[in-house]
């Protein structure tokens, strides 16, 4: 049981992000797919396309799938070669992934937020145009070239911030969203000035400080639960309860959004991060595009924390020590000790 349960959650971290992989290959650098490559052959019900794939074609297509297959066997050994990994080291290692991808989305909206509001102000109040030149003023008006050299540099720049620094609360955004408001009502109300990339900002941090904190919360037992009778349950028959829970309703559901908004070129997703969609004002900020992405972060680190609280589940209905002795999920991921329902 335990390796069967490992084997899932392996096979479930490859999958999401070979999923996301192949959307990006296939969307964003005109690569076939699997999917393509089958329709090519007729194979597994798909249609016949109506334009046949050329050679080129159908030899990225096998290679992507060829690629794509041999990762899902690594997952597999890799299960295998670990065998002595317990479900709860497990379950702490996909939880350490969950906050890694978050703390990785906190910095790049914090970074993105701050310098596009800043190029957005400079713009404005047409001071821009005094401190770079002509044509790099004009670039910087276009949402792809924003997009392309300002906003990605700084996702990869927190990639490795996020690696440095490991104890980022959202409590920061939560300040900062609330500073922006503020910031916004003072302008308004004292100063009669007011800018589009100002509720631009407000929005743009709140919608991350929502989405990616769904996984910490899930950490902190903080979403709500509708208790009637899952109280009076024993250890076990909980941790039944919410394997089920985890298995019929969390993962589905974060495929779902994953399938529908990246299922083509033109879904909810896919659409906004293809054409750098922006705003209807000119001189707002350029970040419309990337709030279509914090999707993928909610589903992918409530994936990710849906299989690390499956895992433990698994262990506990494995486990025959008594209650007292076995700690919460919380405290297995943030490291707290257990305590005894005295207290000690």
């Amino acid at each position: 049981m335990p390796l069967i349960g490992r084997g899932f959650g392996y096979l479930m971290l490859s999958t999401v992000f070979l999923y996301l992989i192949n959307n990006y290959l296939v969307y964003w650098q005109d690569m076939p797919g699997p999917f393509l490559l089958f329709s090519h052959y007729e194979w597994f019900g798909f249609e016949a396309l109506s334009s046949q794939l050329d050679d080129n074609q159908v030899v990225q297509g096998w290679s992507q799938f060829t690629v794509y297959l041999l990762v899902l066997l690594a997952s597999v050994g890799y299960v295998v070669k670990t065998g002595t990994r317990t479900l709860e080291q497990e379950s702490i290692r996909f939880a350490v992934l969950s906050a890694y991808i978050v703390r990785f989305s906190f910095w790049s909206v914090l970074l993105i937020g701050l310098t596009d509001m800043l190029i957005s102000l400079l713009r404005v109040e047409n001071i821009l145009e005094h401190i770079a030149s002509e044509s790099l003023t004009q670039e910087l008006g276009r949402p792809i070239f924003r997009g392309t050299y300002v906003h990605y540099p700084l996702v990869f720049l927190s990639l490795f911030i996020a690696a440095r620094f490991r104890n980022v609360s959202f409590s920061w955004l939560a300040l900062l969203v609330v500073i922006a408001e503020f910031l916004i009502v003072i302008s308004r109300f004292v100063f009669s000035y007011e800018q589009a990339y100002m509720g631009d900002l407000v929005r743009f941090w709140y919608a991350a400080l929502f989405l990616f904190a769904s996984a910490h919360t899930l950490v902190e037992e903080g979403h709500v639960r509708v208790d009637v009778l899952y109280t009076g349950f024993s250890r076990r028959k909980k941790a039944l309860f919410d394997s089920i829970g985890c298995l019929l309703l969390g993962l589905p559901i974060c495929w779902v959004i994953l399938m529908h908004g990246m299922g083509g070129r033109g879904n909810s997703i896919n659409s906004p991060l293809l054409s750098f969609e922006v705003t209807q004002s000119g001189y707002g900020m350029y970040v419309k595009y990337i709030m279509a992405a914090f999707l993928v972060v909610f589903s992918v680190t409530m994936m990710i924390q849906f299989v690390s609280f499956l895992l433990y589940n698994i262990a506990q209905m494995l486990d025959r020590r008594e209650d007292r002795e076995h700690p919460s999920y919380q405290q297995l991921i943030t490291g707290d000790k257990a305590t005894t329902p005295g207290g000690h």
